[in-house]
């Protein structure tokens, strides 16, 4: 089994950093096929137990996880998912960083508008997903990648 740190994903963020004060565990999986998708939501669901997130909560977090997983997977060719559990103060959270060397996002808020697709779905894949998190970010630069970072916290 591959690693998301393996030199197929050779895009440098800082949203591979991001959080990293608050970080206390990370793994890092490898998003190739479906089963990887399976797989990383298992482990989602996992944590997001883990820290007590209520079962709206896990959904909500899950179901983004998963569409940016697809698309990590569709459009940027694959690559890989960093999970963190994350701690601030008091307070707990379960972040990703999605990352891929893909051909990047030539159009940001485009790609961010509800209804917009190039891969004939509904079009709610990184809008919806914005919706569902606490925290969401995107670097991606067109030839080089994308990195999504986002993070839920424990209410």
């Amino acid at each position: 089994m591959s690693t998301a740190n393996d030199p197929a994903v050779d895009f440098e963020s800082d949203l591979l950093e991001r959080n990293g004060r608050q970080r206390v565990e990370r793994i890092s999986l490898p998003l190739r096929t479906d089963e990887d998708v399976v797989y990383l939501r298992k482990q989602v669901r996992e944590r997001a137990v883990a820290i007590g997130l209520s079962l709206v909560d896990q959904t909500k977090l899950i179901t983004a996880a998963s569409e940016l997983a697809r698309n990590t997977i569709k459009y940027g060719g694959g690559g890989g998912a960093h999970l963190d559990k994350l701690t601030d103060g008091l307070r707990q959270g379960v972040g990703l960083v999605f990352v891929d060397s893909g051909p990047g996002i030539v159009d940001l808020t485009l790609a961010l508008r509800d209804g917009y697709t190039t891969g004939g779905g509904l079009g709610l894949g990184l809008g919806g997903s914005k919706r569902l998190v606490d925290e969401f970010d995107i670097d991606t630069r067109p030839g080089e990648g994308t990195a999504i970072a986002v993070v839920k916290w424990k209410r």
